[in-house]
């Protein structure tokens, strides 16, 4: 189905890469290179420039840390969000799981809220219906915010991944969220462990057949590391780009990442070779 956010529609076949902006003076990747208002903006219009199609805002680290009260990821991301509104014609998301900071943030004119937490707060779904804005639904195996995963086991992860999206999807439907504005997304590290989230991904087929746009947050994280022996997050690239093609043959629509002009070149080279995307220019063996 085509996806509807804000005033961007994007087709089918359309992949899109959604832009990491952390507002955290904590991010396990940029050690806070965006907690300033300035160097967020910066990193907005670099985003912007390189291709991303989605602008997703973030107020709280996901993993443990100094704890952060609805009032302070308000202040780090409603102001934010209201300037790239001022500034850009792009869809901006926010990645919270709170009602409260929602509504503030819809207010301010974000598009899309990234539940990460999985329907934590039942509230969030709500804001999103009363907003007319779009929802990703996350697996999380019902972990509690900013918690790690330990010792955590499924019978079937794939299906239980499909089981909560869905479900939180559905539910999304039934309180007045528009269909062709809601994701899923597996959640990779989110309560699970590396060989769930590589299973994940292998399987992501079957999250596509569920009809529901499909995003992945792959970026830099742990189970990338872990496959690789690569404890450093900075030296996490190559991984992550090579699980974003596989991720992108196997019908993932939306991508959110920290290096967005790889990104982008990736998929579009996924696309060429699929036969989806023209060359952008064929001069070889033509003259």
């Amino acid at each position: 189905m085509a996806l509807r956010l804000g005033s961007k529609i994007f087709a089918g076949g359309d992949t899109v890469v959604m832009a990491i902006v952390n507002r955290t003076p904590d991010s396990f990747y940029d050690k806070g290179a965006n907690y300033a208002d300035a160097a967020a903006l910066e990193s907005v219009e670099r985003a912007v420039a390189e291709g991303a199609g989605i602008i997703d805002i973030g107020g709280v680290k996901a993993g443990p840390g100094d704890e952060v009260d609805a009032a302070e990821e308000i202040r780090r991301t409603a102001s934010l969000v209201a300037a790239v509104r001022a500034r850009h014609d792009v869809v901006i998301s926010v990645d919270t799981w709170r009602a409260e900071v929602g509504r503030i943030v819809c207010a301010e004119g974000a598009d899309l809220l990234n539940d990460a937490w999985g329907g934590f707060d039942p509230g969030l779904a709500e804001v999103a219906a009363e907003f007319g804005v779009g929802l990703v639904c996350t697996h999380t195996g019902g972990a509690t915010p900013r918690t790690r995963p330990h010792r955590v086991e499924y019978d079937d992860v794939v299906a239980d991944v499909i089981a909560r999206t869905v479900g939180e999807a559905e539910r999304a439907v039934a309180l007045g969220v528009r269909r062709d504005a809601i994701l899923i997304d597996p959640g990779h590290d989110f309560g699970k462990n590396t060989r769930h989230s590589l299973e994940a991904t292998r399987r992501l087929p079957e999250l596509v057949a569920t009809g529901w746009p499909v995003l992945v947050s792959l970026s830099r994280k742990d189970f990338v590391g872990e496959a690789l022996d690569i404890a450093a997050p900075v030296d996490r690239l190559v991984g992550t780009l090579a699980t974003t093609a596989v991720s992108a043959w196997l019908g993932a629509r939306v991508y959110r990442a920290h290096d967005v002009a790889a990104t982008r070149q990736t998929l579009d080279m996924v696309a060429a070779i699929a036969g989806q995307r023209p060359p952008a220019v064929a001069r070889r063996g033509l003259a």
